[in-house]
């Protein structure tokens, strides 16, 4: 009974604090690209350059959470469903 309780617990903590974290940060780093934009190439003597903008993110580095992205469709579907 007690396990039982302190997991439930814990799952409650740890779904409320990335709540939160969406809420304060909608957007975190894009995980392709480490938040950069843009991928690292590197020329003949070695030297870092910058390559081609990340597919994934459009070269911002951003990407929405997928909490936030799922109260975003959340609200839209509610907000068009008491119109």
């Amino acid at each position: 009974m007690a396990l039982s309780f302190l997991a439930s617990a814990c799952l409650l903590v740890v779904t409320f604090c990335y709540g939160v974290r969406c809420w304060l940060q909608p957007f975190g780093p894009c995980r392709k690209c480490d938040g950069m934009g843009h991928a690292l190439t590197y020329d003949r003597k070695g030297k870092p350059k910058r390559g081609k903008d990340c597919r994934r993110c459009h070269g911002h580095g951003i990407r929405i959470r997928v909490g936030r992205h799922l109260w975003n469709v959340w609200t839209r579907t509610r907000r068009a469903g008491t119109r």
